[in-house]
């Protein structure tokens, strides 16, 4: 089976890297040096891990703008935000050092005469995290750093589409310090392999980020295995507007939630219901704050919004709003001159934002994952329709519900399903909660004060003196 790694500028169609990848083959070896290095990295302290971590956070930093470009060639995102996201991945690996002492810690049983008892957590061994190409420096971060200061080694798996990732963090880690085998980078472009050595014997555990298929397949691959799998996985996430809010502002704050990133967030803003008390005023302010965006190339400061990932994510998310079309749905996208960009440039995966109005649960948009720049906007008439709609959906990672009532907010959020809930903000994983899917969004949970959970098995003890 094939298992070149070729990755495509999304933005010029150029081929940025084409290498083998990582037979099955070389990942078992792999796979056992990591293994024989994990029998001596456990037993460094955690100071010890914390401060090769520290390190290489600083090294990152000062690599910013050279990392910045490179991951605005390899995924298209406009280079006025990819220092941001390593700037974010930063404060997350910042955060998990500052409670790794706490979250790592010895947890004592009941005081019981003549025993010591207490529960140890302890690191699982060769971790396998696939990250995702849609915010490679974050979704590794989520796994990396807390595997590392267990005690686990890691085989780190990037996205075919940024395979230079993997790349840049070994340097960098070995730069910082970090033992031989510790960090090990599969280059895996096909699928298929990649459950395999999910499958080797050596590998502990697994962490997954990308689409709900991706995460079904790797549960599949491990189910006859008594093996973790931790997954982070897709959404179509809601936003509820009420019609007490300031809409001008929300409209804006929803266009940001929905197109960012051209879409191609987990936890976007993928379905947008509005009461219609304010339904047309909401469309309107929309439409405004949508002229002022600007589709082009990416290395352009003043773009902000690029390519799509690909010419097959294109053509699904085409076919996601051809298919609102053609159930009713109205093309309510606004004049703008650089959006003709998508028809007109003959290389790239150039996609203008979209506003869809009229739509409804008919429609694929409504029920899928889209994972591009469209905003559906559906009018609604009472709190009551708003939420049941925003359950009607099989992903549960995230809802944003706006309103000045704050009350009334607490009591809408507390009835959604999703595993992060927002009023009066979206798109944001914060390092200090938990970030967790529920229905097909995920399993398990990373950052929060649960984000070593997935990285430690529990041993209990029961030390008796024997003079006692």
């Amino acid at each position: 089976m094939s298992n070149q790694i070729r990755t495509i500028n999304p933005a010029t169609h150029e081929v940025i890297f084409d290498k083998p990848g990582t037979s099955l083959e070389e990942a078992g070896k792999i796979a056992t040096a990591s293994k024989q290095a994990f029998q001596s990295w456990r037993t460094v302290s955690l100071d010890e891990r914390t401060a090769i971590v520290k390190r290489a956070l600083e090294i990152i930093d000062s690599r910013i703008d050279e990392l910045a470009k490179e991951l605005t060639t390899q995924m298209g995102r406009p280079i006025r935000y990819c220092a941001g996201e390593i700037k974010t991945a930063a404060l997350r690996a910042e955060h998990m050092i500052k409670i790794a002492k706490q979250s790592l810690a010895d947890l004592p049983g009941e005081p019981q005469d003549g025993f010591r008892r207490m529960v140890k957590q302890v690191p699982l061994g060769p971790i396998l995290i696939a990250s995702a190409w849609n915010y490679p420096y974050l979704t590794t971060v989520n796994a990396l750093v807390p595997a590392l200061l267990a005690g686990n080694t890691v085989l780190l798996r990037p996205s075919p589409q940024t395979p230079l990732l993997g790349d840049r963090l070994s340097e960098i880690f070995t730069e910082a310090g970090l033992p031989k085998n510790v960090l090990e980078v599969l280059q895996i472009g096909n699928l298929d392999v990649l459950d395999q050595i999910a499958q080797l014997p050596e590998v502990q555990s697994v962490s997954f980020t990308g689409s709900t298929a991706g995460g079904i397949r790797l549960r599949e691959a491990t189910a006859k295995q008594i093996k973790p799998v931790n997954l982070e996985l897709g959404g179509n996430d809601p936003a509820y507007v009420r019609p007490d809010v300031d809409v001008k502002n929300v409209a804006e704050n929803l266009v940001d939630g929905a197109i960012f990133n051209s879409g191609q967030s987990c936890c976007s803003v993928e379905r947008v219901y509005v009461h219609e008390k304010i339904y047309d005023d909401f469309v309107r302010y929309v439409q405004e704050e949508l002229k002022g965006y600007k589709l082009g190339d990416p290395h352009d400061q003043t773009t902000t919004t690029g390519p799509v990932i690909s010419a097959p994510a294109k053509q699904k998310i085409q076919s996601h709003i051809d298919d609102a079309l053609k159930k009713g749905a109205i093309d309510a996208t606004p004049e703008n001159a650089s959006f003709s960009l998508a028809k007109t440039s003959s290389k790239g995966n150039f996609l203008a934002p979209v506003v869809l109005t009229n739509v409804n649960h008919d429609m694929v948009t409504m029920k899928e994952e889209t994972f591009g720049p469209v905003m559906p906007i559906m009018k609604v008439s009472s709190d009551e329709e708003a939420v049941s709609l925003m359950n009607d959906s099989d992903y549960g990672l995230t809802a944003s519900v706006w309103t000045k009532d704050m009350a009334r907010g607490e009591e809408l959020i507390d009835q959604i399903e999703a595993g992060t809930v927002f009023i009066n903000r979206c798109d944001y994983p914060a390092p200090d909660l938990a970030w967790t899917g529920w229905k097909t969004s995920g399993l398990g949970s990373t950052l929060g004060p649960r984000g070593y959970d997935g990285f430690v098995k529990l041993k209990s003890y029961h030390i008796k003196d024997a003079s006692a």
